[in-house]
């Protein structure tokens, strides 16, 4: 029997009246990696807000390696033992991949930082870690997917008891991940205890011993995952029973009319003669792997990017989009994969990003009707159950579920025909992403259209009628839903074209 190493007990902390624990536990051994799950809001990390002392808990027990404890602050619990990979990068993008691995423990001649020794040792570590990155880059050079990897071998390197990996795939590809349970599998053998938080079902199953489940800032219960199902986890997390079984049959009739067509799309080489059609009331939901040119498609369609050669048609009728503002006037709105850097203004309200594709409808000339934009807003936040204290709320206090319903809200606003969901569901949890599929299917039922491109092959088969599968910048596939299985849409998402 493994040995425990932490147990926080009873922990309960409120934030100005408002309590976000109420006897929250936590119990990990050395050597388990230990799921540490729940909603967005669910009290997760505040929970290791704690353990690590940012916060100070109200009231409970925190006992590390036989001892109670309590940290003043990140410093102090790291030098105990205790690290954490956070979701948001802690990075100095000016400085190279090496000089940011080795931040505070340099080598350096007289007053100057021996850089090429830095290289070498961090090209020693990343051999050990099976990453290939170059550590005489700056960071800012690398992609989100290879800084995350970074952030992981810094922590890596302490001498750590714990290390908390706070939804550290989110910004990975599927290689990066096997690498990263590769890392985490050694450390397990290590005999360091791992919380993992993670709102992604096949991760948990692949990669924990046990899991931990949270609600509203309190303890449900604690599984042995091997023992336990995704519908169990599900139910305790929300409350209820989501269901997520494959869609069997389209929802659209086949004389329903296209409502947009695309033919023959260009773009260096990365989006290849591409063409399909979009039926209104359809979802038509775009799979591949990571590159396939998913996303390249959808920002040509949105007049993002610009075309090399191809067409466009809406209602029929041949139009020439060259710019997002064209393509919101043809009645087409985009919900980026990145809703942060092209879906929102986070420093800015919920009416505000609600209202701004649509200021023409709240403005006549110099004037803007406040009130006519406060109510839309209230009544979006109500028909969409954005959970917010008032549209006057910032975005970036939201919840990632509460954000993308705010991205929809505010194309419900503009009243467009069609959509683009580019990774819907991305980083919300389970909770959230039924709330999204309602809305998606609300939408549907109002006559609209649904383009989805998502990497999660349970969502795809769940949300589309049909299915457009891409692999290099090509189509290589045109599936009825009912035609659809995982294993179809992998084969002709993987095989080389022209093989």
């Amino acid at each position: 029997m493994k040995n425990t190493i932490l147990h926080m007990k009873d922990i309960t902390k409120s934030f100005s009246g408002v309590q976000a624990l109420k006897n929250a536990s936590l119990e990990l051994k050395a050597g388990e990696v230990h799921a540490l799950m729940g909603e967005n809001g669910a009290g997760k990390s505040t929970l290791m807000k704690i353990l690590t002392g940012i916060y100070k808990k109200d009231s409970g027990t925190i006992n590390y390696l036989g001892k109670e404890v309590e940290f003043n602050g990140p410093a102090e619990s790291e030098e105990a033992g205790i690290s954490i990979v956070h979701q948001e990068l802690n990075l100095l993008k000016d400085l190279t991949v090496a000089q940011n691995l080795f931040l505070g423990k340099e080598n350096s001649k007289g007053i100057f930082i021996d850089d090429k020794k830095l290289i070498r040792e961090a090209k020693k570590v990343f051999d050990i870690l099976n990453i290939y990155i170059d550590p005489s880059k700056l960071m800012d050079e690398l992609t989100v997917g290879q800084q995350q990897m970074v952030e992981i071998a810094k922590v890596v390197l302490t001498d750590s008891k714990i290390i908390v990996f706070d939804e550290p795939t989110a910004a990975l590809t599927d290689s990066e991940i096997n690498e990263l349970f590769k890392v985490i599998d050694d450390l397990r053998n290590k005999g360091i205890g791992i919380v993992y938080i993670s709102h992604r079902m096949d991760e948990i199953k692949r990669i924990t011993d046990r899991v931990t489940v949270m609600r509203d800032g309190e303890y449900i219960g604690t599984i042995d995952t091997k023992n336990s199902t995704k519908d169990q986890i599900i139910k305790m997390m929300v409350g209820r029973v989501i269901f997520e079984d494959p869609k069997e049959k389209s929802n659209v009739s086949e004389d329903a009319e296209v409502i947009l067509e695309a033919k023959n799309l260009n773009r260096d080489n990365i989006v290849k003669d591409v063409s399909f059609t979009l039926k209104k009331g359809e979802i038509l939901g775009f799979s591949g792997l990571m590159g396939a040119g998913r996303t390249e498609v959808a920002r040509l369609i949105f007049g993002a990017d610009k075309l090399d050669s191809g067409e466009i048609f809406i209602d029929g009728k041949k139009v020439s989009i060259n710019s997002p503002y064209d393509a919101v006037k043809h009645g087409i709105g985009y919900l980026s994969e990145d809703r942060k850097r092209f879906g929102l203004i986070v420093d800015k309200s919920v009416e505000e990003n609600i209202s701004v594709p649509s200021m023409d409808k709240f403005s006549k000339g110099i004037f803007i009707n406040e009130n006519k934009i406060s109510k839309i807003s209230e009544q979006q936040v109500k028909s969409l159950n954005i959970k917010t204290p008032s549209i006057k709320q910032l975005i970036k206090k939201l919840s990632g579920g509460n954000q993308q319903k705010v991205v929809i809200a505010k194309w419900l606003t503009r009243d467009c025909d069609i959509f683009i969901f580019d990774e819907p569901t991305r980083g919300i949890d389970v909770g959230a992403k039924s709330e999204i599929y309602d809305l998606m299917e609300e939408i549907i039922k109002a006559g609209k259209s649904i383009i989805m491109i998502s990497s999660e092959l349970t969502e795809i088969l769940r949300m589309s009628d049909r299915i457009i599968v891409m692999c290099e910048g090509e189509i290589t596939a045109n599936l009825e839903i009912q035609n659809a299985t995982q294993e179809v849409i992998m084969d002709k998402a993987t095989r080389g074209i022209g093989r």
